[in-house]
């Protein structure tokens, strides 16, 4: 598995709402910043984090595009990307748009989300 492989398995994951399948994607003590400015550091409180957005945002749907590779490494790869989302919120339809950087590490032969920063787009 190369680095480009864990994008599409995280968009996927992140689609189903379904924590279960996100979780094997993350390492134990990624850190995910939020474009809301929130920080979640270690695996119990981004999944605290994550479990609360897949309850508040029915039928998201979250998308990563304009990937550019900062480093590829045997070990290591950093990535940045925008990222676009729209989903119901109390029945009315919501949505937003940022950039991101993602750091992913490789363990026991899988990719793993390591730290993600997202930022809003102004």
């Amino acid at each position: 598995m190369n680095p480009e492989d864990f994008i599409p398995d995280y968009e996927r994951a992140l689609a189903s709402q379904d924590w279960n399948l996100v979780d094997p994607l993350v390492h134990d003590v990624a850190c995910v910043t939020f474009s809301t400015g929130s920080i979640h550091k270690g695996k119990p409180e981004v999944k605290k984090a994550f479990a609360k957005n897949f309850s508040l945002i029915q039928n998201e749907v979250y998308t990563i595009s304009n990937v550019h590779w900062v480093l590829k490494g045997s070990e290591t790869a950093v990535y940045l990307f925008d990222f676009d989302w729209n989903g119901y919120f109390e029945g009315k339809k919501v949505g937003g748009s940022g950039r991101g950087t993602s750091v992913l590490v490789r363990e026991n032969k899988k990719w793993l989300l390591l730290v993600e920063h997202l930022s809003a787009r102004s």
